[in-house]
């Protein structure tokens, strides 16, 4: 199994208002794929569409050429992992607790907690530096604390195909990068990972295909060197720029223009 996820004529709503009509999408299996795109454009809810969070309208969504639609929760829990834009925990519960739940998909009638799933807790912890808050209260965290224990918890379930929205929110610089790491280092591992950036210069970075969308739509799909050029960047997003060569990877690094102020300071 790839872990490739294809989407056909998928059509996703909030009520009566569509948000993604129509998509078609392809993301391949074991590999690093980052959506970006503006505000409202749907990048959450494509994302939210993929895990089978919100039913679609019309349309499918499959893993390896079977719809996720037709998978029980659970069978569909071990293949895909979530990491959701916002999600809210119980009162109370603390970081270890809530790693744990990860492994619920893991569990069987009779079956006590094993090593196993004690081991993928303990990974999970260190991995995303949380070890030291396990007795903590998550709803007494950081906003970046806590981010990076709902991390966890979607590292526990250990799943080969991971979704993440804004994996990066509330994260400052040096554990945006640190998570980034992470993912690449978890596709190295071969997992398959899809995630929500606003960072178009991490994305290209870290990403093997990277998808623009654009009112509900993908404006661009591919190597993120074949599709980050300034003419789609001031299309979809409105911003007169230079892409260039980023110094330390060779990877597309977007560089506004200087507005003429700036330009006079200067």
């Amino acid at each position: 199994m790839t872990n490739a996820i294809t989407a056909a004529g998928l059509r996703l709503a909030y009520g009566r208002t569509a948000i993604v009509d129509g998509l078609d999408l392809d993301l391949p299996g074991g590999a690093v794929t980052a959506i970006v795109g503006p505000n409202a454009c749907g990048k959450s809810t494509l994302l939210r569409g993929l895990a089978r969070l919100i039913a679609p309208e019309a349309g499918t969504v499959a893993v390896d050429g079977e719809d996720v639609h037709r998978m029980s929760a659970r069978a569909l829990a071990r293949r895909l992992g979530l990491l959701p834009q916002q999600p809210t925990a119980p009162d109370g519960i603390s970081v270890e607790a809530l790693v744990r739940l990860g492994r619920y998909p893991h569990q069987k009638a009779l079956r006590p907690w094993s090593k196993a799933d004690q081991d993928a807790v303990e990974s999970a912890l260190e991995r995303t530096g949380t070890a030291a808050l396990r007795d903590r209260a998550v709803d007494t965290l950081s906003g970046g604390q806590r981010q990076r224990a709902w991390i966890a918890l979607a590292l526990a379930q250990d799943t080969p195909l991971l979704l993440l929205d804004e994996p990066t929110t509330f994260l400052d610089l040096r554990h945006q990068i640190d998570v980034l790491d992470l993912v690449a280092d978890l596709n190295d591992g071969g997992r398959t990972v899809v995630m929500v950036l606003h960072d178009l210069g991490q994305a290209a970075r870290y990403a093997d295909h990277l998808v623009v969308m654009h009112e509900g739509a993908p404006a661009a799909a591919g190597p993120p060197a074949e599709v980050l050029t300034a003419e789609l960047v001031e299309a979809v997003f409105g911003v007169a720029c230079r892409v260039v060569p980023d110094p330390e990877t060779g990877t597309p690094l977007v560089v506004p223009r200087a507005s003429a102020r700036h330009r006079a300071a200067s």
